[in-house]
């Protein structure tokens, strides 16, 4: 079964000029990451502005990207809703739809007991037999999904398959690894300010579920493969310091507000944000535009 190892990239919902998605935007994307060797691509998470868009928009999305990524790269999508019934609905929309995989986070704003959290999930990746995986970030939904729960959904759900952790306890990420072993893999976020990504790759880990790979997506290929070798855990840890300027840029702001300024920057598809989200402007933008300039970044992927 699928598992989401190496670079992983939650891209952004692209808008056409009248704020509607623009699915050639999205062919647009997904031919860059196949071109430039992203791994798996996740759409529809908090990159992709997820909780802005309808019910409707979300089916379509499904409908579209699937046809887009089927046999080019394997796709994930975002699957959470509200209340579990919802959640189920949809995966089971995604998964006759022929999604490869979806991808769970506690229902924000909720802030559900543990015990609540475990039912939650086991409800809903029960109910589809496609890969699944949960995205672990308490500073965004408020609740961490504790290792001792990880271990029951390991257990219970045969297709399990990816803990995306994110957050800036590597204790965490220990008492996954330790509980679990190799059953399931383990990403991380590339927010700097965890600063993640080595630790994880050094515990074992599979790999990051990544924004910077939009931006960078090789350098975040290389960053992002699992250490089977000295010689990859030295490339990974100098490409990691070399960039990591532009990942704390990428993250000035939430998601995906610099990485759609990024993305036009480049001449890639991106649109703009929908309200409450702002553009980014003025010295923000202008600083951005420098440092991607001195590192090469323009130079080596502008669609201009």
């Amino acid at each position: 079964m699928l598992k989401p190892t190496g670079s992983w990239v939650a891209i952004p919902t692209p808008y056409d000029h009248n704020g509607n998605i623009d699915f050639g935007g999205f062919k647009t994307l997904i031919d860059f990451h196949v071109a430039h060797g992203t791994s798996e691509l996740f759409v529809m998470g908090s990159a992709g502005e997820v909780t802005l868009l309808t019910l409707e928009e979300r089916q379509q999305i499904i409908k579209e990207v699937v046809k887009l990524g089927k046999g080019r790269i394997p796709i994930f999508f975002g699957a959470t809703f509200p209340t579990t019934a919802d959640t189920i609905k949809f995966s089971q929309f995604a998964e006759k739809e022929g999604a490869d995989g979806l991808i769970y986070t506690v229902p924000p704003y909720l802030l559900p007991p543990q015990a609540a959290v475990l039912e939650h999930m086991l409800a809903c990746m029960k109910s589809v037999s496609i890969p699944v995986g949960i995205y672990n970030n308490p500073s965004r939904v408020g609740v961490n999904i504790e290792p001792e729960s990880i271990e029951v959904l390991a257990k219970e759900v045969p297709n399990f398959v990816v803990d995306k952790e994110a957050m800036s306890n590597v204790q965490q990420l220990v008492e996954v690894k330790r509980r679990l072993g190799d059953r399931i893999n383990i990403l991380c976020c590339d927010y700097p300010k965890y600063s993640i990504v080595l630790p994880t790759l050094a515990l074992g880990g599979n790999g990051a579920a990544n924004i910077g790979g939009n931006i960078i997506p090789e350098e975040m290929a290389t960053i992002a493969r699992p250490w089977d070798s000295i010689e990859i855990m030295e490339e990974c840890r100098k490409t990691y310091f070399k960039y990591f300027p532009l990942l704390k840029a990428l993250y000035w702001f939430s998601n995906p507000i610099v990485i759609k300024a990024a993305l036009k920057i480049l001449g890639l598809p991106s649109g703009g944000l929908r309200k409450p989200y702002p553009e980014l402007r003025g010295e923000k933008l202008a600083e951005l535009e420098v440092i991607m300039r001195e590192m090469g970044v323009i130079e080596k992927y502008s669609q201009k």
